[in-house]
C-alpha cells in the first residue's frame, strides 16, 4: 500500500513538474510575440511592419517567420479590411508563414498554439480577401483542432475564433455562435487560472462579452465587465476605447 501510494506521488510530482514546464515554455514564447499581435495602434504597426520584415530578412529563422507571419495578419485587419490601404494579398502571405511554422516538426512546443490559431485566422482572412468560402470553413475546422489541443492552457485559439465569430455576417449563424461560446470560456477559465490571458486581451473579451449582451437582461453584467475592460487597459492598447462608448452607450438606455 504504500509503495503504491509512493508511485502514486512520483507520478503527481511528474505531471506537475511537466506541466509547470509547458506553462513555462507557452509565457516565453507569449512574451517573444507580444508586440505583434493583437495591434490597434496604425502608427506602431506600420514602423512594425518595417522592423520585422527587417528581421526576417536578415534571419529567417522559426521565430522571425511566426513574427512576420502574425503581423501580416494584423496589416490585413487594420489596412486591408479597415482602411483599404494594402494591396490584397498579405492575408496569404501570413497564411503561408503560419502554415510553415505550423508544420515544422521542430517547433518549439511553446510557440505552437499561437502558431494555430493565428494560422486559423489567417485562413479565415484569405476567404475574406477572395470571397469564398472553403478557406472560412477550413478556418472553423482549423480553429476546432487549436482549441482542442491548446484552449486549456492558451487563450489564442478561442480569443481568435470568438474574435472571427463576432464579425461574420448573420447567414453565418452556426459560426457566429462561437464569439458568445469562446469569449464567455475565456472568462470562465481565467477565473480559474488567474495568468490564462494578459490584460491586453482580458480588456477585449470583456467588452466583447458586453457587446453580446447588451440586453436588459445582462445590462448590469455588461456593465460591470465594461468597467474591467477599462481599468485593464491604462494605456488604450486592448478594448478600453471600445469599451467606454459602449458603456456611455448602455448606461443611456
Amino acid at each position: 500500500m504504500k509503495r503504491m501510494l509512493l508511485l502514486l506521488l512520483m507520478v503527481s510530482s511528474q505531471q506537475l513538474q511537466a506541466q509547470n514546464s509547458q506553462l513555462n515554455d507557452l509565457h516565453a514564447a507569449e512574451k517573444a510575440l507580444d508586440d505583434v499581435m493583437e495591434i490597434i495602434d496604425t502608427s506602431y504597426l506600420r514602423s512594425k511592419w518595417q522592423e520585422v520584415e527587417a528581421d526576417f530578412a536578415e534571419n529567417p529563422a522559426a521565430l522571425q517567420r511566426i513574427r512576420l507571419g502574425i503581423l501580416y495578419h494584423e496589416l490585413t485587419l487594420n489596412f486591408s479590411f479597415l482602411h483599404k490601404k494594402l494591396p490584397k494579398g498579405y492575408a496569404q502571405h501570413s497564411f503561408d508563414l503560419l502554415d510553415a511554422a505550423y508544420n515544422d516538426k521542430s517547433m518549439l512546443p511553446g510557440f505552437m498554439p499561437f502558431v494555430a490559431a493565428y494560422r486559423a485566422s489567417a485562413l479565415s482572412l484569405v476567404g475574406a480577401e477572395t470571397g469564398k468560402l472553403k478557406p472560412l470553413h477550413a478556418a472553423f475546422e482549423a480553429f476546432a483542432a487549436a482549441e482542442a489541443d491548446y484552449g486549456a492552457v492558451c487563450y489564442a485559439p478561442a480569443f481568435l475564433r470568438g474574435s472571427v465569430a463576432e464579425n461574420l455576417p448573420s447567414l453565418f449563424y452556426k459560426k457566429r455562435r462561437f464569439a458568445k461560446f469562446d469569449f464567455e470560456n475565456i472568462i470562465v477559465r481565467q477565473q480559474t487560472q488567474p495568468d490564462y490571458a494578459p490584460a491586453k486581451i482580458m480588456s477585449f473579451t470583456f467588452w466583447a462579452w458586453a457587446n453580446q449582451h447588451q440586453g436588459k437582461k445582462h445590462r448590469q453584467q455588461a456593465l460591470a465587465y465594461l468597467e474591467r475592460a477599462i481599468a485593464l487597459d491604462p494605456n488604450y492598447e486592448g478594448g478600453r476605447e471600445r469599451a467606454e462608448t459602449l458603456r456611455e452607450k448602455l448606461l443611456k438606455k
